[in-house]
């Protein structure tokens, strides 16, 4: 005689795993879990300002509509017309991020490392939180680099529910 047991868990739970789970992994759950939409564009405010750290630069993501849905895991940050978005730390490919509607989401962005011989210089940064999304632009001066913000090696958090805590991401994997 087999015995067979089974627990029932809450549909929020099961969604919580689901969203952690890496990319394309598969769960025996996650056919009951509806898809979480991807944000559309128009209802996130992307936001981008300088930081109390050398060469760092904090962003933001706020999800202005009225139903939860992802952006991904990390933010899609490029340079002037510099080839290639800043780096994810740690390391990872691309997933979802769940955005309640009305919350945000920050990263950390170092654009400069430290033990760099070489540097450019850019006036703009465009920040996304998709890399499908066209994203929004920031000009050097709006972060506090009115002589162009200098990049060599970019990295980004993925993001993180508060900027104290994407600062300490960074100072954790870049430090």
């Amino acid at each position: 005689m087999r015995i067979r047991t089974e627990v029932a868990l809450p549909a929020s739970l099961v969604l919580a795993f689901a969203l952690l789970a890496p990319a394309g992994a598969a769960t025996a759950s996650s056919a009951a879990v509806p898809a979480l939409p991807t944000c559309r564009e128009n209802s996130l405010r992307i936001g981008a300002a300088a930081s109390d750290q050398p060469e760092t630069v904090r962003i933001s993501v706020t999800n202005r509509g009225a139903q939860a849905c992802a952006v991904d895991r990390v933010p899609t940050v490029v340079f002037g017309d510099l080839d290639g978005p800043a780096l994810p730390v740690p390391e990872g490919g691309s997933g979802p991020y769940r955005l309640s509607a009305g919350s945000s989401a920050y990263a950390a962005v170092r654009t400069l490392d430290p033990a760099a011989t070489e540097l450019r210089v850019v006036e703009r940064l465009t920040v996304a939180g998709n890399p499908a999304h066209r994203g929004r632009t920031f000009d050097a001066a709006s972060l506090g680099a009115p002589d162009g913000v200098r990049v060599w090696e970019p990295v980004t958090t993925w993001w993180h529910r508060s900027s104290a805590a994407a600062d300490a991401a960074l100072e954790r994997h870049t430090g």
